[in-house]
C-alpha cells in the first residue's frame, strides 16, 4: 500500500476537523437555534432557599401590600375637617377615645367629631379617621384630651391599603433573580413559597494524557487541569449547576463511555481540549455517534478560540471548549454563557463597557474577530487599556485582565492610540492605586505586600524596561522598574532617564550564567569563559531574553556578535530562562541568582545589576506613590529582599 506524505495527512485530518470556519455571529446563531425555543424545567422552593434562583413565572401579588390604611407616625387618629384651622396661636382642642391602638391592634371605636386617637407608627387607622396629627404638634389637656397645634390635611401621615402593592399587580416577572430585595417583596405579599427555573446540570470532563489535578504531583511534560476547575466555577457563576467528571485521557473508548454517562445524566456537556488539529483530539469524531443533529460548529473565526465545537446531540447541548485556558474560558464566556443562562432562565448578561485609549499597536489575523484581554490603567487623558500579551495558554490573562477590546475581522492591526471600547468583565472596573509597568522582578511583591495589606490596589505590568520608560514617558505609570546599563557611561539607568522623570534606587540583584549541576562544561570557568565555551561547542543550546530587557543588554555584549543556538528562544521572565535549562530544553542562558538557586541551578555569578525604578515626578505626591516609597525604605521590606537574595540600595 503506498504511503501518504506527513503533509497530505495533516491536511486530511484538519479538512475532516475544520470543514467550515464561521463567524462568531453565525456560529452562534446556529447553536441557540438549534436549542431554541424549549422548555424551562421549573420546581417549587420554599423562600427561605430561593436566594439566587430565577423565577420561571411570573407572579401577581395576592394581597395588598398594606393590607389596611395605616399611620406612618406616632401620633393622633383625626378628622382633618376638626383641625383644618388649628395653629400655634390657635390650638384646636379634641377629646381622646379610650383606646390605643398599637401594631397588631385591631381598633373598635369610631373617630367621631371633635374627638381623637392615640396610634403607633403602622397602626390600622380607625373608622371615622382620615389624617394623623404627629405627636410633636399637640400638646396634653387634662387626662381625657389633646390640643393640636398645627393644621393637618387629609391623608397626611397615612399610607392607605395597595399603595406599595396592590392586589393582582404583577409583583415580579419571570427571570428575574431573586435577591434580598425580592424575598422581602414577596414575604410582605405572604408568599412563601415560588416556582424557579431548575439549574440545568452540567457534566464537566476534561481530556488529555497530559493532565493532572490540583494536589498531585507532576511528571515531566504534564500540567495541572485548570480548564476543570475555573470551568467548573464559572458554570455554577451563570446559573447552572456543574458536576466534575474529571480528566479522561486520549482513549476514544474511554471517552466516549464517559461522554455518553454525562448525556444519560446531565442536561449538557462540556469539555475542554480535544478540537484542535492534533491526531490525540477525539471529542469531536465521537459527537457524530451521540446523537442527532451533531456538530453545529467545528472552527468559529475568533480569537483565541478558533478551535470551538458546538454540538447539539438529541437535545442536549455539547461543547467542546480549546485546551488553552484563555481561549478556553474566554469563548466559554462569549459564547457559552448566553446559551446556558437561557436554559436557566436568567435574563441575558448585562456587559459594562468604557472608553480607553490602546497605548501600542496590537497586531491581528485577517479574516478573524479578535478579542484582546486587557488592563486598565489611568492615563493623562483617561483610562489607558494596556493588552495582556500572555497568549491564549495563560490563565492570568484571563484572571488580571479588566475586560477585552475587539479587533474586527476585516483588520490586521490596532494603531497605537487607538480609543477603544472595552468590555468589562465586572459591572465595575476599580483602576489601580498604583501602577507599575516595566521590567518585573519576585522582589516586587515583596515590597508591594505592605501596600495590599493596607487595602491599596497594585497593578504590575511586565512590558520589559525600555516598554516601561516609554509607558512613564506617556505619563501610564506612576514607576517604570528598570535595570538598563548604559555602555558610555558604564553605569546603570540614569542616563536613559528624560526630563519628568526621577530614578529611585530599588535593589541589586546578581545576573550570571545558570546551567545544570553536574555539567561539566560550565563548571570551575568565570561567566566569560563559560560563553565562550558555549560558543565553541556547537552541541550546547543557549536561552535567550527577549528584546528590551535589561539581560537581554548584557547577554549581547557577552556573545559579541556570536548568535548560537538557541539565540532566537526569547522568553520574557528570568523564571522562563531557568526552566527552560532545568527541563533540559536549553544549557545555559542568564538569569538572577535567587531564580537560578530556586530551580535548584548551578549559578555563575557575572554582574551585579541595578534593578531602579524611574518615577514619573509629576506622580510622585500620589498617596499611593508615597506609600510605595515608605515601604521601600522600610526596614520589612529591607529585610525581605535580604533573606530572597536581593541586596537593598
Amino acid at each position: 500500500m503506498p504511503m501518504i506524505p506527513r503533509s497530505q495527512e495533516r491536511s486530511a485530518l484538519e479538512q475532516e476537523q475544520f470543514l467550515k470556519i464561521l463567524s462568531r455571529e453565525e456560529a452562534l446563531a446556529s447553536f441557540e437555534a438549534a436549542l431554541f425555543p424549549r422548555s424551562i424545567p421549573s420546581a417549587a422552593c420554599k423562600l427561605a432557599d430561593a436566594l439566587g434562583a430565577a423565577l420561571a413565572e411570573d407572579v401577581t401579588a395576592p394581597i395588598d401590600v398594606p393590607p389596611f390604611d395605616r399611620s406612618n407616625v406616632d401620633g393622633f387618629a383625626v378628622r382633618s375637617a376638626d383641625v383644618v384651622a388649628a395653629g400655634e396661636g390657635a390650638p384646636v382642642r379634641l377629646a381622646l377615645n379610650d383606646e390605643a391602638i398599637h401594631c397588631g391592634t385591631a381598633p373598635t371605636l369610631q373617630v367621631a367629631a371633635g374627638s381623637a386617637t392615640a396610634i403607633a407608627t403602622g397602626g390600622p387607622l380607625p373608622r371615622g379617621a382620615d389624617a394623623v396629627v404627629m405627636v410633636e404638634h399637640t400638646q396634653p389637656a387634662g387626662s381625657d384630651a389633646i390640643e393640636v397645634r398645627r393644621a393637618t390635611s387629609p391623608g397626611q401621615f397615612v399610607s392607605y391599603a395597595g399603595s406599595d402593592i396592590a392586589r393582582g399587580e404583577a409583583l415580579l416577572r419571570a427571570g428575574t433573580i431573586i435577591g434580598s430585595r425580592e424575598i422581602g417583596m414577596l414575604a410582605a405579599c405572604g408568599i412563601a413559597e415560588v416556582n424557579v427555573a431548575r439549574k440545568p446540570l452540567v457534566a464537566v470532563i476534561s481530556t488529555g494524557d497530559e493532565l493532572v489535578q490540583p494536589g498531585e504531583l507532576l511528571a515531566p511534560a504534564e500540567i495541572y487541569d485548570t480548564n476543570g476547575a475555573i470551568v467548573t466555577a464559572a458554570i455554577d457563576e451563570n446559573g447552572g449547576e456543574a458536576v466534575f467528571l474529571g480528566a479522561i485521557p486520549d482513549d476514544e473508548a474511554k471517552l466516549e463511555a464517559a461522554m455518553r454517562r454525562a448525556l444519560a445524566d446531565a442536561d449538557m456537556l462540556v469539555l475542554s481540549g480535544g478540537t484542535s488539529k492534533g491526531a490525540g483530539d477525539l471529542s469531536h469524531r465521537i459527537i457524530g455517534r451521540l446523537g442527532q443533529p451533531g456538530i453545529i460548529a467545528h472552527g468559529v473565526a475568533l480569537k483565541p478560540g478558533k478551535p470551538l465545537c458546538l454540538a447539539v446531540c438529541d437535545g442536549k447541548p455539547v461543547v467542546i471548549l480549546p485546551g488553552f485556558p484563555t481561549s478556553a474560558m474566554f469563548t466559554f464566556h462569549d459564547m457559552i454563557v448566553p446559551v446556558l443562562r437561557r436554559m436557566a432562565g436568567l435574563p441575558p448578561r448585562s456587559d459594562a463597557k468604557v472608553s480607553a485609549t490602546v497605548p501600542v499597536r496590537i497586531a491581528s489575523e485577517l479574516g478573524r474577530t479578535e478579542f484582546v484581554m486587557v488592563s486598565l490603567v489611568e492615563g493623562r487623558g483617561g483610562l489607558i487599556a494596556y493588552p495582556s500579551g500572555k497568549g491564549s495558554g495563560a490563565i492570568t490573562s484571563f484572571a488580571q485582565a479588566d475586560g477585552f477590546l475587539r479587533i474586527d475581522a476585516l483588520a490586521d492591526q490596532m494603531p497605537a492610540g487607538t480609543e477603544a471600547e472595552v468590555t468589562l468583565f465586572t459591572p465595575h472596573v476599580r483602576v489601580p492605586d498604583l501602577v507599575i509597568v516595566g521590567s518585573h522582578c519576585t522582589g516586587l511583591d515583596l515590597v508591594t505586600v505592605q501596600l495590599a495589606h493596607a487595602g491599596l490596589a497594585v497593578r504590575s505590568i511586565a512590558v520589559g524596561s525600555l516598554g516601561g520608560l516609554a509607558a512613564a514617558r506617556r505619563g501610564e505609570c506612576d514607576l517604570a522598574p528598570i535595570h538598563l546599563f548604559d555602555d558610555r557611561s558604564e553605569t546603570y539607568n540614569s542616563p536613559y532617564l528624560v526630563e519628568g522623570l526621577e530614578l529611585v534606587p530599588g535593589w541589586r540583584r546578581m545576573q550570571g550564567i545558570v546551567f545544570r549541576k553536574g555539567d561539566k562544561r560550565f563548571e570551575d570557568l568565570s561567566a566569560k569563559e563559560a560563553v565562550a565555551a558555549a560558543i565553541s561547542d556547537p552541541t550546547c543550546i543557549m536561552v535567550n531574553r527577549n528584546q528590551g530587557a535589561g539581560t537581554r543588554i548584557l547577554i549581547d555584549r557577552l556573545l559579541g556578535g556570536a548568535r548560537p543556538e538557541g539565540y532566537w528562544n526569547q522568553p520574557r521572565s528570568h523564571n522562563a530562562v531557568a526552566a527552560a535549562v532545568a527541563q533540559h530544553r536549553a544549557d545555559w542562558g542568564m538569569t538572577i541568582a535567587p531564580v537560578a538557586h530556586a530551580g535548584g541551578l548551578d549559578f555563575i555569578p557575572l554582574a551585579e545589576e541595578h534593578y531602579d525604578f524611574a518615577l514619573v515626578t509629576a506622580r510622585k505626591d500620589r498617596p499611593a506613590v508615597q506609600a510605595f516609597l515608605d515601604a521601600l525604605g522600610s526596614h520589612e521590606a529591607r529585610a525581605a529582599l535580604e533573606r530572597a537574595g536581593f541586596r537593598p540600595a
